[in-house]
């Protein structure tokens, strides 16, 4: 083999094997933060935003093995317009408890049921598995929540609409 065409034979390796790991690179921008969240907003009946005033809420969550998890601890004020709490990936429904205490140390007790269906999401093999949802149902046992509504059923990385309008009985 002569040098001209070792050099040849090197130049051609050199550019396959630099040819093939651009191949293999994806130009998929895999999100960070890939957690689904639902967004609940508080509205008054004429549909403006309204806030828990002065009273105070937990949200807690019912696990699959039984147990619940404090979610939200002491939302409260004026500035309380909402929340927004990430979604089970695999579950048909999620149960949310929630306890409102008023100024006056009265607790209601509320329970929101959310039926959803569950769709696995891919974006690249790159990338984390990811569930978006599409809620089909909403209810609520009205002891302090007078309504909640879906206002927008696909959940997805986009938390920017609210999915549900709660509803608040205005005298608790």
């Amino acid at each position: 083999m002569t040098m001209r065409n070792m050099w040849g034979w090197l130049a051609t390796a050199f550019l396959i094997s630099h040819f093939s790991f651009l191949i293999s690179c994806t130009s998929i921008d895999c999100p960070v933060q890939n957690t689904v969240y639902t967004v609940y907003d508080f509205k008054k009946a004429d549909g403006t935003t309204d806030t828990l005033k002065t009273d105070t809420m937990w949200i807690l969550s019912k696990r699959t093995d039984g147990t619940d998890t404090l979610l939200i601890n002491r939302l409260c004020g004026a500035s309380a317009t909402g929340f927004d709490l990430p979604i089970s990936y695999t579950q048909p429904e999620d149960v949310l408890i929630t306890l409102l205490a008023d100024t006056t140390r009265h607790y209601y007790l509320d329970t929101i049921r959310i039926k959803k269906e569950n769709q696995p999401h891919f974006e690249s093999v790159d990338c984390q598995a990811s569930y978006f949802h599409e809620i089909t149902a909403v209810s609520t046992t009205h002891n302090f929540i007078d309504s909640i509504v879906i206002n927008n059923p696909h959940v997805n990385y986009d938390a920017s609409t609210a999915h549900f309008h709660i509803y608040i009985k205005a005298v608790r």
